[in-house]
């Protein structure tokens, strides 16, 4: 069972914006031979006949990224919990090969979820929500996105078009959250451990976790405030005030300017992060008129083959379960 781990956390999990200051290792970028083995490998799904997603990693073989793939699931569950991979000439490839190799290199880290009751397997990032519904999932919105865990163990960013203007992505460290936390307000830690009600959690109907779990040596956490309350509000359970006091330090502390590591996903980037290590958020934007051209990303859940064991009451969340045939 997990417990109330009342000593800081410790690690490479544990960083703030400014240690990347003059460190881009977090970035790996793309050489010309490894472009070349992802066209191979696209080269040899349509000579097989083969579609997104009716295909298998070894329909799809990256002999050297496979490697560094391996790489990177090591840094994101024992390491900084994100990786950045650049320089991908996504303007040369259609929108079907988009998907190929992305769902590819996806099949060469973990094995992809579903997304939602649909059963599809990359899920489009775009701004086509009605912002006046709660109900409407934030990401389908043009507005700040607030700093938040996806249910799987890694999620993926491809941008394939970056708005007008603004869009910033940005990462925080869970584990520098929780030792501010620790900190300034530590009469607020066995709250954050009480199971809340979260909706979105690819159940019907909100269900139980609380925000943070440690188990095994590990720091997990789960979090979108909004999810929090709208979970409790479809179930008429209001929040206390306490808890609301405890969830409003939270917030204050994430977004404090220097708990983050921000950056421009341009077409062709490839984010990585740990939904148990690393929250993620992305700022305001305008699109261009042109719908063809507005911002456009693709989202990955990856269930991982190295990822944490979990305490029983932060039950694990990959995606949807398959839709039923009719």
């Amino acid at each position: 069972m997990s417990l109330i781990h009342m000593q800081p956390m410790t690690g490479p999990a544990v960083w703030k914006g400014a240690d990347f200051d003059h460190d881009d290792t977090w970035i790996h970028r793309l050489s010309a031979d490894e472009v070349a083995e992802i066209d191979a490998a696209l080269a040899i799904l349509r000579a097989k006949g083969l579609k997104f997603p009716s295909f298998a990693k070894d329909d799809f073989p990256l002999p050297m990224l496979s490697r560094l793939l391996k790489q990177f699931a090591d840094e994101l569950e024992n390491g900084r919990g994100f990786k950045l991979l650049r320089g991908l000439p996504i303007e040369r490839y259609t929108d079907e090969e988009i998907r190929c190799l992305y769902y590819g290199m996806g099949l060469h880290m973990g094995q992809p979820v579903r997304q939602n009751p649909r059963g599809e397997l990359l899920g489009p990032v775009q701004n086509v929500g009605d912002i006046h519904n709660k109900n409407t999932r934030v990401y389908e919105t043009n507005l700040f996105l607030p700093y938040h865990s996806d249910p799987s163990d890694v999620v993926g960013l491809l941008c394939v078009r970056k708005a007008k203007t603004g869009g910033l992505s940005s990462l925080v460290s869970v584990a520098s959250i929780y030792n501010e936390l620790l900190a300034r307000y530590p009469a607020f830690m066995g709250l954050y451990y009480r199971p809340l009600y979260f909706a979105h959690l690819c159940e019907p109907q909100p269900s139980l976790s609380p925000i943070f779990s440690f188990h095994e040596g590990k720091l997990s956490c789960r979090y979108l405030r909004q999810y929090i309350e709208l979970g409790h509000d479809i179930l008429g359970w209001p929040l206390s005030r306490v808890e609301v006091e405890a969830l409003d330090a939270f917030d204050e502390v994430m977004h404090e300017p220097r708990m983050r590591v921000a950056m421009m996903l341009e077409p062709g980037d490839i984010q990585f992060a740990n939904n148990y290590a690393v929250l993620h958020s992305r700022t305001e934007f305008e699109d261009v008129e042109d719908e063809a051209r507005r911002r456009f990303m693709w989202r990955l859940w990856l269930k991982m083959p190295n990822a944490r064991a979990l305490a029983p009451e932060f039950p694990g969340r990959n995606g949807f379960p398959a839709p039923v045939s009719a």
